[in-house]
């Protein structure tokens, strides 16, 4: 049960593993309803970032009802979610040009707001320690704590380790923090999530997860091209027909756009670079207009799961729930998740808030119930097969789509199954490599300098954070038989092939590069990359996005 008999101890009523969107918003409910009850308990939220908001990136429109339900007054008291949608504009990219096609209804942004989810979970943070909430930042939860087979909390990670594991000049040990209740809401493949899902067998009867990579930039652009609240999409060039992506462009204010690229990570050439996809599309006649003026002003990569409905886990087990995305409530049709996510986060602490004093397993499953029960599931299962039909090519699965959403109107007899991301990579002898324009260096870039405005904090002494199972497969498997995809869908430049004195190829790991992306995790064709967290506050630190 216990790390370590030195160990130092906290103990609270509820513990909450993350502090995005989906774990400050449990926070924020549970202490309402301590308020409105009139009792006593004791929440708290770590964090691995540095800061809350750091290391979280999203496009992002937020659709504001669960802020709304939260918060009713969140206007009055200055919430960051100053510009609202104005226009929706869909496009389909040929090389050279660019085709306005009707929004889906489900990417329509009536009501919805251009934010930077950073600020938003910065102010929620402020929000939650006005109501008694204890935050933690900087703490890396890298260990479950069991009691009786029930989970009683977590153990933070150690600071100050050498490369070897040793403690330093400057060691810290981890901290034990116990709880009757945990939420887990570690976002997209969380480290203890994924442990969760093993240990309690909870993804048994939904299908597997699917996942994208979504890889954005912040520009600062002239004034006389920007249209505040302007939200645009595209899909088609430069991906070929069999991979699923597409773009966004969101005018924030103080002429900022945030401009992003997302790759689905069930592509099949191994040669493919989401990274260098997202450089050459910047490039299109339409595009390079809006930026060829602007400064960059930040960069950042995050997957984002995309398997919606069918492959939501069971979010209950002994001693805790699952939150947020590490859940997989994005709305892939919509392009957003922000707003189930807080919505989960909610319908949790409402769940188990009268039993904070003796959870069991039966009490845990009305979460499950009350999710179901609320406008998640509504906003979920019509718009369930989408995603998995566009595996079928583009053009099959807009057709689809079209007909799911606009005559079976989200009400199709039959749901489409997802399949697992890492085992639909062809061998590089069975496809033709892909050659990559040179950057520009004013509205395409090379790979480093942009991981520079990653702003990343690494210790280059701590130990290495992205474990390999088995050493000898990065080179007998990924390197012989697919090339070294890690080389190319890593949006830091983690990994690189070298070569020893005597030629030998070897994998070498730039860990202090990660940005915490999680594709490599992900990605890799035998799942032999696993990402652990590093020292807490280590990674990006990114401004704004």
């Amino acid at each position: 049960m216990s790390k370590s008999p030195s160990a130092e101890k906290m103990e609270f009523d509820l513990l909450i593993i993350g502090a995005g969107p989906a774990g400050l918003a449990a926070a924020i409910r549970a202490a309402q309803l301590a308020q409105e009850k009139q009792k006593t308990i004791h929440i708290a939220v770590i964090e691995k970032a540095a800061a809350v908001g750091e290391q979280i990136l999203s496009g992002a429109v937020i659709e504001p009802r669960a802020l709304d339900e939260l918060i009713p007054q969140w206007r009055e008291l200055g919430a960051p979610l100053h510009t609202a949608a104005t226009s929706d504009h869909f496009l389909f990219l040929t090389e050279k040009k660019s085709f306005r096609l009707p929004t889906p209804p489900p990417m329509k942004n009536p009501g919805n707001y251009l934010i930077s989810l950073e600020l938003l979970c910065q102010w929620l943070a402020n929000y939650a320690t006005q109501l008694g909430i204890l935050i933690f930042p900087g703490f890396a939860a890298t260990e479950i704590l069991y009691r009786d087979g029930q989970v009683c909390g977590v153990a933070t990670g150690d600071k100050g380790l050498d490369k070897n594991g040793q403690p330093g000049s400057l060691f810290q040990s981890g901290i034990e923090l116990y709880a009757k209740q945990t939420f887990f809401a570690e976002g997209c493949r969380g480290y203890l999530t994924q442990q969760l899902f093993d240990r309690f067998h909870l993804r048994q009867h939904c299908d597997p997860q699917t996942y994208g990579l979504g890889i954005k930039e912040l520009w600062e652009i002239p004034p006389d091209v920007d249209q505040l609240g302007k939200v645009t999409h595209t899909i088609g060039w430069p991906l070929d027909k069999a991979t699923y992506g597409g773009s966004f462009i969101y005018h924030l204010a103080e002429n900022r756009v945030a401009i992003g690229f997302v790759v689905g990570l069930d592509y099949e050439n191994p040669y493919l670079n989401p990274y260098e996809e997202f450089q050459r599309f910047k490039m299109h006649p339409t595009i390079y207009p809006l930026l060829e003026k602007g400064k960059r002003l930040g960069y950042g990569a995050r997957a984002l799961n995309e398997g919606g409905f069918q492959s939501i886990p069971k979010l209950s087990f002994p001693g805790g729930l699952l939150i947020g995305c590490g859940a997989g409530f994005l709305n892939v049709p919509k392009i957003k998740g922000i707003h189930n996510a807080m919505k989960s986060g909610m319908v949790a602490a409402e769940s188990i808030f009268s039993s904070l004093s003796g959870i069991t397993e039966g009490e845990c499953q009305a979460f499950s119930q009350n999710l179901r029960a609320s406008w998640v599931w509504k906003d979920l299962y019509p718009v369930r097969n989408i995603r998995p039909a566009l595996r079928w090519g583009l053009w099959p699965g807009l057709i689809y789509s079209a007909l799911d959403t606009y005559l079976l109107r989200g009400r199709a007899p039959w749901t489409l199954s997802n399949l697992v991301d890492y085992n639909r990579l062809k061998k590089a002898a069975e496809v033709k490599p892909i050659s990559y324009p040179k950057p520009d260096q004013r509205v395409s870039f090379d790979l480093m300098s942009s991981v520079y405005l990653a702003n990343i904090h690494h210790q280059e002494d701590q130990p290495c954070h992205l474990k390999l199972k088995k050493p000898e497969e990065a080179i007998e498997i990924n390197y012989r038989e697919y090339a070294s995809p890690e080389t190319r869908y890593c949006p830091a430049g983690v990994y690189e092939i070298l070569h020893s004195s005597d030629q030998l190829p070897f994998l070498h790991i730039n860990s202090p590069n990660c940005i915490h992306c999680k594709a490599c995790d992900i990605k890799d064709p035998r799942q032999n990359i696993v990402w652990t967290p590093p020292e807490g506050g280590s990674g990006p630190q990114y401004e704004s996005m």
